[in-house]
């Protein structure tokens, strides 16, 4: 059965609802490929605030992304919604974390390591190898979040 804890309608915000940002890559005005990861305040889908509250997640710090690309199948699939804590950015060993990586909204298990570095490591580790940056380079991944729910649609 379908746990589904967004919830769809254009009703009034029930006591047991909160409205959530939805994170996305937009494409900068100059056409030149290059996207930026955003917080796209304008979209909100509603979102059940038990769900948040049995996650540890304070609603300020939440918000909601899409998941595109099969990296992490079988656990997230192409097209699922992720919930994300904005508010648990340090890494915490195996978790699931939404990055942005140079303007891609890239989802990922992270993994601490010496001398400043991280693991970035897909589920599908076949087609998708591991990677390693150190945290203070520009060119590494930045920690929007930690995912903490996922919707998989079939």
């Amino acid at each position: 059965m379908l746990n589904t804890e967004i919830i769809e309608g254009n009703e009034p915000l029930r006591p047991d609802e909160v409205m959530l940002p939805v994170f996305r890559e937009v494409e900068f005005s100059a056409g030149d490929g290059c996207t930026q990861v955003i917080e796209n305040h304008g979209a909100q889908e509603r979102f059940s605030l038990p769900r948040l509250m049995r996650a540890g997640v304070h609603p300020e710090n939440a918000a909601l992304a899409v998941a595109k690309g099969d990296s992490m199948m079988p656990v997230i699939n192409d097209g699922a919604t992720l919930g994300i804590d904005k508010g648990s950015r340090g890494i915490q060993d195996g978790k699931i974390f939404a990055l942005d990586h140079g303007g891609m909204l890239r989802v990922k298990r992270l993994y601490r390591m010496p001398l400043g570095r991280m693991r970035v490591v897909s589920d599908n580790a076949d087609e998708y190898p591991e990677e390693v940056y150190a945290v203070a380079d520009p060119d590494a991944p930045k920690v929007i979040g930690r995912v903490f729910w996922v919707e998989n649609f079939l």
